[in-house]
């Protein structure tokens, strides 16, 4: 029996091991298409390409890919997940979690975490528009006509890449473990062919050829921080999806693959320059034979279209965390999938990044002016990431300050150099990432504050249920047979739109169900917190289900379990009451004018909530009234 059980638990580790490979590693695996490229690129800064520079060189991209990639995220940062999820938001709900609701730690803490989404939407538009570019690049060395198609053919993969995301991803995600298998072993093969020329290209895996570089010539190195971190862009991925996968098998396949395969490309690469000038002009597809450069060049492209498609359901991923955390509006979901939950569409998400990975292709042209915009976001994100760890190391986990601050400081010292490193990028590409990144976090912010202002607003308006029941006692309104649910964020008070069908309609129903639908800073809530029913006088009855913000909203299917709280609902005798505010700006009080007008354009695109928490629409009715802002 325990042999049984082995060998069904390693089937099913190489099967997340495999999958993982597909999904998580897209991103990372396809550096080597344009790093080095970057680095030796004459247009930003340009490096000679002796043997002690190529050496200098690779050791840095060596030792990055330690300390950050398998140090930093998966040594320590994929330890803190919270309740098996990883990703900013989760990260962001387990820092925040010992912070006092209101109090200005948690505001920082949030405005920590605002500002890493948004550094991820920066770097969600640009990844698909240097990968597939960069892929797609390879056509100059194989055929030198080709050059001014490249553009038009990246236009179109990209286009059917997004085109094609409300399929959904379960077909095309069974052949991403295999292409990626196939692709990292290519990596490996070509790495090994072109190290065999010069086998001492392998010193430079010694950390003093690092040390070389920056002590020789130490602004110039400093320079080369900027594309150097072109090979840690993805590492944020091992841990968004280790919820999908686990830890182990990321750790497994990252050590016992991936990086490897990556480290003999790059030495590859180093080789391939030394022994031949040529090869600065792309460095990968001169690691190839003529022959091979076609078939070389489709695998390219199939496997940036994976780390693309990674990188456009993540942002999916990271959109409906946000939304339910109350940072973005309310926006339609569409599920791909009947028995994969996370499998979900987001058509404003999904058009608004290609619009603008297409206008990025477009502007700047080339893999090599798209690198100075490359870089910011990837780099920002790692600061905030280990910000936020420090609050979990330390509150979380319990460490002592000197520890967290020993270890923290470490991780802040490389993030920073690798940040400050991307500031000279700025004048060549540089500020758009920045531009987006502060556009989004104005939005959100904007939101964040105008729901806060607005729920204060109408909670103080608000009638307590107690004193409302009793004068129901003492005025009896007609009852109708059936249930109404009215919705509420606000579980001490009676709802607006119970108050508006009072007032127009002069009855009530037979039972009264206040409603309140919480969301926590945990992923998933288990059967037991799920549901919470207390019963109140005169056939009132109070509700509160609680969401995980990675859960899947069903309140049909949560009321139906009232039952086992005393609650007995029949769905076709149940109607569902929304109130619908129309927003009426004015003054400054709480925001700025100019920032409530953007709230209110915000608030009136917001998906109708009926999608949101699958109610049936056939038996949902809006009542609403104008609320000054």
């Amino acid at each position: 029996m325990t042999s049984m059980q082995n060998d069904s638990s390693n089937s099913q580790t190489s099967a997340l091991a495999l999958a993982a490979l597909g999904v998580v590693f897209g991103d990372i695996g396809t550096s080597p298409l344009y790093t080095l490229k970057e680095v030796f690129s004459s247009s930003h800064h340009p490096i000679a390409h002796t043997a002690g520079n190529v050496y200098g060189i690779l050791s840095l991209i060596t030792w990055a890919l330690i300390l950050i990639v398998s140090i930093k995220y998966i040594v320590f940062i994929m330890r803190a997940d919270n309740r098996g999820e990883g990703g900013i938001m989760a990260l962001l709900a387990l820092a925040s979690r010992h912070a006092a609701e209101g109090s200005k730690k948690r505001r920082r803490i949030m405005l920590l975490g605002i500002l890493g989404a948004c550094m991820f939407y920066a770097d969600g538009m640009i990844t698909p528009a240097i990968s597939v570019l960069s892929a797609v690049e390879g056509l100059e060395i194989a055929a030198p006509t080709l050059h001014e198609f490249i553009v038009p053919i990246t236009l179109i993969v990209l286009f059917t890449l997004f085109f094609v995301q409300s399929k959904g991803t379960a077909l095309v995600g069974a052949f991403f473990g295999p292409i990626m298998l196939l692709w990292f072993g290519t990596l490996g093969v070509l790495g090994i062919i072109n190290i065999a020329h010069d086998v001492t290209i392998l010193h430079a895996l010694n950390p003093a050829y690092a040390f070389y570089f920056f002590a020789n010539s130490p602004w110039l190195a400093f320079g080369t921080l900027g594309a150097v971190v072109l090979a840690v862009t993805g590492a944020e991925a091992l841990y968004a999806d280790m919820g999908h996968f686990g830890r182990y098998p990321i750790r497994l396949v990252w050590f016992g693959f991936v990086l490897p395969a990556l480290l003999l490309n790059y030495f590859g690469q180093g080789a391939a320059i030394l022994h031949n000038a040529e090869a600065l002009q792309n460095p990968f597809y001169f690691l190839a034979p003529k022959w091979a450069l076609f078939p070389l060049i489709v695998l390219a492209t199939l496997a940036t279209v994976i780390a693309s498609q990674a990188v456009i359901t993540g942002a999916f991923s990271v959109s409906r965390q946000a939304l339910q955390m109350g940072f973005i509006p309310r926006m339609f979901i569409q599920h791909t999938s009947e028995s994969t939950q996370g499998q979900i569409y987001m058509p404003r998400v999904n058009w608004g990044l290609m619009v603008a990975t297409m206008l990025l292709v477009i502007t700047f042209g080339s893999s090599d002016n798209l690198a100075a915009a490359y870089g910011i976001a990837v780099t920002g994100d790692m600061i905030i990431t280990s910000l936020l760890a420090a609050i979990v190391f330390h509150e979380v986990w319990k460490w002592s300050k000197l520890r967290t601050g020993i270890l923290v400081m470490l991780f802040l010292i490389i993030d920073l150099a690798f940040f400050s490193a991307n500031i000279l990028k700025i004048p060549d590409g540089g500020w758009i990432p920045l531009l987006i990144g502060v556009i989004i976090f104005t939005l959100m912010l904007t939101w964040k504050t105008g729901r806060t202002l607005l729920y204060s607003r109408l909670k103080h308006d608000d009638i307590q249920i107690a004193p409302f029941i009793d004068s129901i006692d003492a005025e009896p309104l007609s009852r109708v047979e059936g249930t109404a649910v009215f919705l509420t964020p606000n579980a001490d008070g009676i709802p607006r739109a119970l108050l508006h069908n009072i007032k127009h309609n002069k009855v009530l129903h037979e039972k009264i169900v206040i409603l309140t639908v919480r969301f926590l800073d945990y992923p998933h809530t288990s059967v037991e917190e799920r549901l919470v029913v207390e019963t109140l006088p005169h056939g009132f009855y109070r509700v509160i289900i609680n969401y995980g913000f990675m859960d899947e909203p069903d309140l049909p299917r949560e009321l139906v379990n009232c039952y086992m709280q005393g609650l007995d609902l029949k769905p076709m005798e149940t109607s569902y009451f929304i109130g619908k505010d129309i927003l009426i700006t004015h003054g400054r009080l709480g925001m700025s004018l100019w920032r409530k007008k953007i709230f209110a354009v915000l608030f009136r695109s917001a998906e109708t909530i009926t999608n949101q928490l699958k109610l049936p629409p056939n038996r949902v009715v809006e009542l609403g009234a104008q609320v000054k802002f």
